[in-house]
């Protein structure tokens, strides 16, 4: 799932990303989240996680919020990650507006385990399947500028967007209670296996909406990959433990 302007912005679009990335009968299940803003994909700013769940199996619900002040990636009632706008980003925050995407494609010489396997293309077809779809934000005229107005974004500075900003910003999911940042805080300790803010080979100094979390970074390698082979062993035990107990799986709650 993404919300893009490639289409209109073919030169600098911005984008934002829910991905899966790929599986392996009897592993967790991986997905990354990513922000690009006025074609900066040269600075990309992914974070890799493991979900607590297997998607193929029931629905759950994937959310973006994207403000003028911020974004929060959501999973379920569980907000996975915050950016909050920084000046110094600039052009790298997404500002121009974007449509909803969501679509199957080939990845795997990247995403599944690092490109080490390919799709088995022997379990096509495959299918996505998407049930309440929900829409809040500014309607966007249909009259959008073509790709010869591809560097200039002044057509869209008349649109008034301050009820649905106003409206975006104010609603519950807009907000980071303390119980859900505490939930955050778990999952990212759980589940978070690279971030390209402790990718120090990468950005030798971290961009400016990164917010270092010493108890975090201590966890990572200077590649932004996990010590350890890349797992949180205790974690795993222990969810090894409650299997033998219980055959009902990890909930949200649980985070």
């Amino acid at each position: 799932m993404q919300t893009s302007n490639g289409d209109v912005f073919v030169k600098n679009h911005d984008e934002l990303d829910i991905e899966f990335l790929g599986n392996l009968e009897g592993k967790p299940w991986r997905f990354q989240t990513n922000m690009y803003g006025n074609g900066s994909t040269n600075r990309g700013r992914e974070e890799r996680y493991r979900l607590w769940f297997d998607p193929s199996k029931e629905f759950h619900r994937y959310s973006i919020l994207w403000t003028p002040t911020k974004i929060i990636f959501w999973v379920d009632d569980v907000p996975i990650r915050e950016i909050i706008r920084k000046e110094e980003m600039e052009g790298d925050y997404p500002q121009k507006p974007m449509s909803l995407y969501a679509t199957i494609w080939d990845a795997s010489s990247w995403a599944t385990s690092g490109g080490k396997f390919g799709v088995d293309y022997t379990f096509s077809p495959f299918v996505s399947e998407f049930k309440d779809i929900a829409l809040d934000g500014c309607n966007v005229s249909d009259s959008l500028p073509g790709e010869n107005n591809n560097n200039n974004i002044g057509n869209y500075n008349n649109i008034n967007c301050s009820v649905s900003d106003q409206f975006l910003m104010t609603n519950d999911y807009s907000t980071i209670s303390p119980k859900q940042a505490a939930a955050m805080r778990r999952f990212r300790e759980r589940y978070m296996y690279y971030s390209y803010c402790y990718d120090t080979i990468r950005y030798s100094v971290p961009p400016p909406e990164c917010v270092i979390v010493t108890a975090e970074k201590n966890r990572f390698r200077d590649t932004g990959r996990l010590k350890f082979g890349g797992s949180h062993p205790k974690v795993h035990k222990a969810r090894k433990r409650r299997r033998r107990n219980r055959s009902t799986p990890v909930v949200s709650a649980d985070l």
